[in-house]
């Protein structure tokens, strides 16, 4: 049974010749079909717009291109980044530009000037990076800077922890060229008197704007000298203030966090900062919120670089995921809050006495029970990891349609006010009934308060405007912002007119007509916007229709509820740190990051038939890039695991269309390896024929630029056989777990692991009679990993084998029994007790180690060597790394760098399949190649994973080892 294409929507219809029009204009791409559509109808906010078509542009001719024709067709523009915008600027109904994909070059950076030129999809990490190299920073430090752009931060006038030091984004943006409404392009920055006169001249837009703006200015000046909030730490409306003192006219200040409702910018010259070499933190420990606050005041009379505070909601999730789970290890007690205290400068003693001065105040004044100090860059990471994750954190507490929502979630008031307008931001929620989580920067009286609503249930809806309308009359009483640092959107949009009063509104709307007379930037954002209340996403969810699935998805509404987690926050786009999303590093698509395959599974499972809906081509094609590698669900704080959703996907498309070859064949890898080793080495042989290797690629879609893997006769099962243990067991039994590819292809990686576990007193036992179906899961073939998980784990509890832990050195075999197979085989006894069993060998390796029944020699030829370890993914999500770390570090001598070099990019058979070949080498080059590279010639490559191992070799010539194999080495027999 095929299925039939999908039908065009009316929508796409109707565009359908714009679209050509636009595929022919532009040298970038042009995407109008429902899918990319419905990926860029959300952002993060609490809104959804569905576009009439997307378009990546390559270049600011693009961008010219596609304002003019967008507004030939009479469709509004939006210039769009990372799409994490809270409150909805970044939703729309006319043609949405994502310039992150191509338009992301740094340009220009003078260190003397201090100054960077950078296209608008520029990363503000890859920026702080390329600028750390002569000493210097953005200013501006959000807590999303491993993804946000400098083109998103320029049009929400964005802000962050260090705003107590370095202001916000308009403080640092020098000039801006810029798309006009009518397609004229210009470049703009402070303007003397008689240069804006000249370029007034004349019929031009930018003429017609440049006549008019002093005459707005001039018109309504009382109103711009009372209307806006007194407080600096604001983010609203149009910043007609930064003219008001005019000439020189700085027009680009002018127009940060303007929405792209004015212009759309295509480059920008910005300041850098000295970045301080030193970095301190205190961590207070607080009984509450509002103590929290109140001790910020003793915090600010230190002169501190940010105070920064998170609630114990967030903590409590944090300590849920591998990935967040180290800050609550090391703090003391059960804070309900946490504040952190940052100072900087580059004297180090100097730092750790205003720690000193601070513990003392807290300690004088009564703030808090206990703080904790953070000095070195290690001891930071953890606090600083969960720091910037907190919304995601937050986002992980939603159940089903219950969800954190920000309407309210980023007000101001001056840090003085902060603990009485807590306390009463607080009342209000109780009033309604809302729970919420806090955090946000105390510094600049600034909370992130995201109450929990359930937009489904009757009455929420209108509970969330109430509450709106109450904090919105509490920010003002107190004299502060509604927006501090992201912006009016759509969600206080509607306020403006009473925030700013009329006067001051009406010239807002006067210069949005001035600048865009036909409505083509970004419409119904800071003016003239709908109520609040409309446009809402999740009002009028989809409601999925029936479906079984093979997998369990633990979570309300299933398969659905699984893919619906994602709540768009767009941690899944960074690129300089963690392992998620490789695919997405290498293509930057947002249909291969996991937040857009997320959204297109919700799409397919909101069909009337799922089952069908799950076997489309187009939905597959964003899928066919996940690397099944795990990150997801451990790095993305709302655990959306991509790699079971895309397994379950393959197995219904499977029902549909049939399995192909090549899914056959890898998912039956055990069999052919196990035939290749009997065969070796004659089975070795034709992957080095050239016309056979051809002939695997053009058949079975095998890349003929691949080396296979080598088998080895001597395989692990058969030198088990003839093995004899050294010594007598003295500590249990524990069950190795012989995979389907070291088995056969690395057996001494085996070796050393059965050799060291004997040595540390156990009796091993060898399981080598069944596949965990490791290979059947990620081809989708869920039918068949479902009777291998059941035979294997039959097999693990036969006998007297149901005790003692089961091990294998295979993280992606051994870590299956773990997850998969309680997923695939919920109710089945034996599987819930393996995987309860499951161990990695590097746990035990280290406890014998440090109970001195294993022993490792000083004089090893390990000794004086570094020792460059890259982690498995599977492991990392799964179990994380800290075990084989620490086993690596008790070799004598040896000096362990861990790298964090995300993905290598094999995951698997995804590397060896032809059409992924160069993506798996992109992934492989974007970090992990050149560290390996950069490595001492004497240094030691270490990998937990055959693919990982594999991967190394083709794409650095240098060969990595699995950590037992090193520390059989040192061991002293």
């Amino acid at each position: 049974m095929t299925a039939a294409p999908p039908r065009p929507s009316t929508a796409a219809a109707e565009h359908a010749d714009l679209g050509a029009e636009l595929s022919r204009a532009l040298d970038g791409e042009v995407a109008f079909d429902d899918y990319t559509r419905h990926l860029f109808s959300q952002d993060a906010s609490m809104y959804a717009m569905t576009p009439a078509g997307v378009v990546y542009p390559r270049h600011a001719d693009d961008v010219v291109a596609t304002v003019r024709l967008a507004g030939q067709a009479g469709l509004p523009v939006l210039a769009r980044g990372a799409g994490t915008s809270l409150v909805g600027q970044t939703v729309s109904p006319g043609i949405v530009m994502d310039l992150s994909r191509h338009m992301y070059a740094i340009t220009d950076l003078d260190p003397d000037a201090r100054t960077a030129r950078v296209q608008p999809g520029v990363v503000q990490d890859e920026l702080n990076r390329a600028a750390g190299e002569h000493g210097l920073m953005f200013g501006p430090d959000t807590s999303t800077s491993n993804r946000a752009t400098i083109g998103g931060m320029i049009g929400n006038n964005s802000a962050g922890s260090g705003s107590l030091r370095f202001g916000m984004t308009i403080d640092h943006v020098l000039e801006m060229d810029l798309v006009l409404a009518d397609a004229s392009t210009t470049r703009w920055g402070a303007l003397d008197e008689a240069e804006r006169a000249r370029r007034a001249e004349g019929d031009s837009l930018e003429a017609r704007i440049l006549r008019g703006l002093p005459g707005i200015v001039s018109a309504h000046a009382d109103a711009i000298g009372t209307g806006f909030p007194a407080y600096w730490r604001r983010a609203g409306g149009y910043r007609l203030d930064r003219l008001a003192t005019a000439p020189p006219y700085d027009l680009a200040k002018f127009l940060v966090g303007s929405e792209g409702t004015l212009a759309v910018t295509t480059s920008a010259l910005v300041a850098l900062v000295p970045k301080p070499s030193r970095q301190v933190f205190a961590v207070g420990h607080f009984r509450s919120v509002l103590e929290a606050t109140a001790a910020t005041g003793d915090a600010l009379s230190l002169d501190p670089a940010g105070v920064e505070m998170i609630d114990k909601t967030i903590l409590d999730l944090s300590r849920r995921k591998i990935e967040y789970a180290g800050l609550g290890r090391i703090l003391e007690g059960d804070p309900e809050a946490l504040v952190f205290v940052s100072f900087t400068g580059d004297d180090e003693a100097e730092l750790v006495a205003s720690l000193d001065r601070l513990t003392e105040l807290w300690r004088r004044n009564g703030h808090g029970y206990a703080t904790l100090r953070a000095v070195t860059p290690t001891q930071q990471s953890d606090l600083l990891k969960v720091r910037k994750s907190a919304l995601g954190l937050l986002m992980a507490a939603s159940e089903g349609a219950r969800r954190p929502l920000a309407f309210v979630e980023d007000t101001a008031v001056p840090p003085e006010h902060l603990a009485e307008y807590t306390a009463r931001f607080r009342d209000v929620l109780d009033r309604h009934g809302l729970e919420a989580g806090f955090y946000g920067h105390c510094s600049v009286g600034c909370l992130h308060i995201r109450p929990f609503v359930d937009l489904t249930e009757p009455g929420q809806v209108e509970t969330m405007r109430s509450v709106a309308e109450e904090v919105k009359d509490l920010v003002r009483e107190y004299g502060g912002a509604n927006s501090s640092e992201h912006g009016d959107g759509l969600a206080r949009s509607e306020f403006n007119r009473e925030l700013f009063g009329e006067e001051l509104y009406q010239a807002m709307r006067e210069v949005k007509a001035l600048f865009d007379p036909a409505g083509v930037m970004n419409p119904g954002k800071i003016v003239d916007a709908p109520a609040m209340t409309e446009h809402l996403r999740d009002a009028d969810p989809p409601q999925p229709g029936p479906l079984r699935t093979r997998l369990t998805f633990d979570v309300v509404g299933g398969m659905f509820g699984a893919a619906d987690r994602c709540m768009n926050i767009g941690l899944c786009r960074k690129s300089t740190t963690g392992t998620m999303c490789p695919s997405y590093i290498a293509t930057r698509m947002e249909e291969h990051s996991t937040r857009g395959r997320a959204g297109a599974l919700v799409k397919a499972l909101s069909e009337g038939d799922p089952h069908t809906a799950l076997s489309d081509e187009r939905l597959h094609e964003a899928l066919d890039l996940c690397l099944s590698c795990k990150a997801c669900k451990s790095e993305c704080p709302l655990g959306v695991d991509m790699a079971s959703l895309k397994a379950e996907a393959l197995a219904h498309k499977y029902d549909v269309q049939g399995v192909p070859l090549r899914a056959r064949v890898f998912g039956a890898i055990r069999t052919l390896n196990r035939l290749g080793s009997a065969t070796a080495p004659l089975s070795n042989v034709p992957g080095r024929i050239r016309p056979l290797r051809v002939l695997l690629d053009r058949r079975l879609g095998i890349a003929r630029q691949r080396p296979l893997p080598r088998f080895q006769r001597d395989n692990l099962p058969r030198w088990f056989k003839r093995h004899r243990p050294a010594g007598t067991p003295t500590q249990g039994r524990v069950t190795m777990l012989a995979d389907s590819f070291t088995s056969y292809s690395e057996p001494g990686v085996g070796r050393a692991v059965v050799e060291l576990l004997e040595h540390a007193g156990y009796d091993v036992r060898l399981e080598s009679r069944g596949c965990c179906g490791r290979p059947s899961i990620s081809k989708g073939l869920l039918d068949d990993a479902r009777e291998k998980a059941r035979g294997l784990a039959a097999s693990l509890c036969a006998g007297g084998a149901a005790d003692g832990p089961i091990v294998g050195c295979e993280p992606s075999c051994i870590l299956t029994l773990r997850a998969e197979h309680v997923s695939l085989l919920p109710d089945d006894p034996n599987v819930r007790a393996v995987a309860d069993r499951v161990r990695l060998p590097e746990e035990l390796l280290v406890e014998a180690i440090d109970a001195g029944r294993l022993r490792l020699r000083e004089d090893s030829r390990l000794a004086g060597r570094t020792i460059v370890f890259h982690g498995h993914c599977h492991q990392k999500a799964e179990a994380g790394t800290a075990a084989t770390v620490a086993l690596l570090k008790r070799i004598p001598g040896a000096t362990v760098q861990e790298l964090d070099a995300g993905c290598c990019g094999m995951a698997g058979s995804f590397g060896y399949e032809t059409e992924h070949y160069d993506i798996s080498l992109r992934v492989g080059e974007d970090r992990l190649f050149p560290a390996v590279r950069a490595a001492a010639p004497d240094a030691v490559i270490a990998a937990t994973g055959t693919s990982c191992r594999e991967q190394i070799h083709h794409g650095t010539q240098r060969t990595a080892r699995h950590p037992v194999e090193l520390v059989l080495e040192a061991l002293d027999r």
